[in-house]
C-alpha cells in the first residue's frame, strides 16, 4: 500500500540453517548449559560452606595496654567476611570468563565435529545429484564403519539397483510392446496394398483380404486388452471384495478348450479379498497356460485344486508336459516370453504368466512356480485370507475327475 513503511527483514532469514549449523549450535548450547549448571553448583557449595572461625592467642603485646577481646573478634570477623565475599566474587567472575571462553571453544569444536560426522552425507548428496535415469548403474558406495550413515548409503544403493532393474524392464517392455503392436499393423497394411495393387482382384479375393485384416485386428485388440490388464494389475487395487476361488476356477474349466487333456479338479471354498475380474483373469491364464503347453501325449493331464493351507486360500495348477529346467522357470513370467505349444509352434501373446504375476502382486499373494517332477509346471498362488467375520456361508463345492471331450468346431 502507498505510504506503508516496509518492515525490515530479519538478518536471521539470510542464514542457511544447515544440519551442520544446527548441530554446532546444539553442541554449544549443551556445553553452555552444562557449564552454567556446574558453575552454579560449585558456587552454591562454596557459599554454603559456613563462615570462617576466628581464634585468639594471648591478651596483647608485652608492656602494652590490654586488648578488648570482643572488639577484636568483631573486627576480625568482619575482615574475614569481606575476604570471603571477595573470594566468592572473584570465583564467580573467573569461572564466568572461563565458561565463556570454553563455550566459544566448544562452538568451534562442535563445528569441526559436525562437519566430520556429516562428511559422508555430503558425499552421498554430491553423488546422488549426478545420478539420473541415464546412469542408474552408478552407486554411492559409502565406505567407513558399519554405522547408521553407511546403512543409509547401502539402502540408497539397493533402491538404485531396484530402479535400474525396473527401468531396464520398462525399456524392454516398451520395445517389445511396440514391436508386437506394429506387427499386426504392418501385416494389415501389406494385405491392403497387395489387394489394391492387383487390378484383377474380384469380390472373393477382396473378401479374403478383409477377413485376414479383421483377424489381424482381433489379435491386436487382444494384445491391447492384455496390456491394459497388465497395466491395471501393476497399478494396484482400488477396492477389494470377498471372492471365492472355487466357482471362478469351475467357470474357467468349463469354458476352457481341453482338446482331450484329462482335467482333475478338487475345488474347496477359498475366500480372499480381491478384485473379481482380475482374479478371473489370473485363473483363466493359469488354466489356459496349463492346457496350451501340455504335450503329455495320450496321458496329458491338468490338476487344479483350491482350498486353504495354513489359514490362507490357495490355488494350485499342475500340468504334465516337457521338462523345464529350474533356471528357466523365472523367465517364463517375463512379458512377451513365448514357449512352444502343443500345436508345435509359439502360441499366445506372451503375456499370460506376466499378467498372473502382476495380479498376484496386486493382491499381495505369494506366487510359487517349480518344475513338475515328470515335466510341466507346478504353480501355487497363496492369497490373503479373508476375515472370518466376512466369509459368506459356503455352498457345495464341485469336485470331479474326467476326460474332457474336445469342443465342437
Amino acid at each position: 500500500m502507498p505510504g506503508q513503511v516496509p518492515r525490515p527483514r530479519s538478518p536471521f532469514r539470510r542464514i542457511r540453517w544447515t544440519a551442520r549449523l544446527r548441530l554446532t549450535l546444539l553442541y554449544g548450547a549443551l556445553f553452555l548449559l552444562s557449564g552454567a549448571a556446574l558453575l552454579a553448583i560449585t558456587y552454591f557449595l562454596v557459599a554454603s560452606g559456613g563462615k570462617p572461625r576466628v581464634f585468639f592467642l594471648g591478651s596483647g603485646m608485652e608492656g602494652g595496654p590490654p586488648l578488648d577481646s570482643e572488639a577484636m573478634r568483631h573486627a576480625m570477623r568482619k575482615d574475614a567476611d569481606r575476604q570471603r565475599e571477595a573470594t566468592l566474587d572473584q570465583l564467580l567472575v573467573q569461572s564466568g570468563v572461563a565458561l565463556a571462553l570454553m563455550s566459544a571453544v566448544s562452538v568451534v569444536l562442535g563445528w569441526l565435529t559436525a562437519g566430520r560426522v556429516l562428511r559422508p552425507v555430503r558425499t552421498m548428496t554430491e553423488k546422488a545429484r549426478r545420478i539420473s535415469e541415464r546412469n542408474l548403474h552408478e552407486r554411492l558406495a559409502v565406505t567407513g564403519p558399519a554405522d547408521e550413515l553407511k546403512d543409509l548409503g547401502d539402502t540408497f544403493d539397493s533402491l538404485l539397483a531396484r530402479l535400474d532393474s525396473a527401468f531396464d524392464a520398462q525399456k524392454r517392455f516398451v520395445a517389445n510392446a511396440s514391436h508386437e503392436l506394429r506387427t499386426p499393423l504392418t501385416l494389415q497394411r501389406a494385405l491392403i496394398e497387395v489387394a489394391l495393387s492387383n487390378p484383377a482382384a474380384d469380390a472373393r479375393s477382396l473378401r479374403t483380404v478383409c477377413e485376414r485384416v479383421l483377424a489381424a485386428g482381433e489379435q491386436q485388440e487382444r494384445l491391447i486388452e492384455a496390456l491394459l490388464t497388465l497395466a491395471r494389475s501393476q497399478r494396484g487395487l482400488e477396492r477389494r471384495r470377498p471372492t471365492d476361488l472355487a466357482p471362478v476356477v469351475a467357470d474357467a474349466l468349463r469354458t476352457a478348450p481341453s482338446d482331450g487333456v484329462r482335467i482333475e479338479q478338487s475345488l474347496a471354498p477359498a475366500w480372499t479379498p480381491g478384485e473379481p475380474r482380475l482374479v478371473e483373469r489370473l485363473v483363466t491364464n493359469l488354466v489356459d497356460n496349463a492346457l496350451r503347453h501340455n504335450d503329455g501325449g495320450a496321458d496329458a493331464w491338468v490338476r487344479v485344486r483350491t482350498g486353504t493351507e495354513g489359514g490362507r486360500p490357495v490355488l494350485r495348477v499342475v500340468n504334465s508336459g516337457p521338462v523345464i529346467p529350474a533356471d528357466r522357470v523365472e523367465t517364463l513370467f517375463q512379458p512377451f516370453r513365448r514357449e512352444v505349444s502343443r500345436a508345435g509352434g509359439p502360441d499366445g501373446l506372451g503375456l499370460g504368466l506376466s499378467i498372473v504375476e502382476a495380479v498376484a502382486t496386486a493382491h499381495g499373494a505369494e506366487l510359487t512356480a517349480v518344475p513338475g517332477p515328470a515335466g510341466g509346471l507346478d504353480i501355487t498362488v497363496a492369497f490373503r485370507a479373508l476375515p472370518r467375520t466376512r466369509v459368506p456361508t459356503p455352498g457345495p463345492a464341485p469336485s470331479r475327475s474326467a476326460r474332457r471331450r474336445p469342443p465342437a468346431r
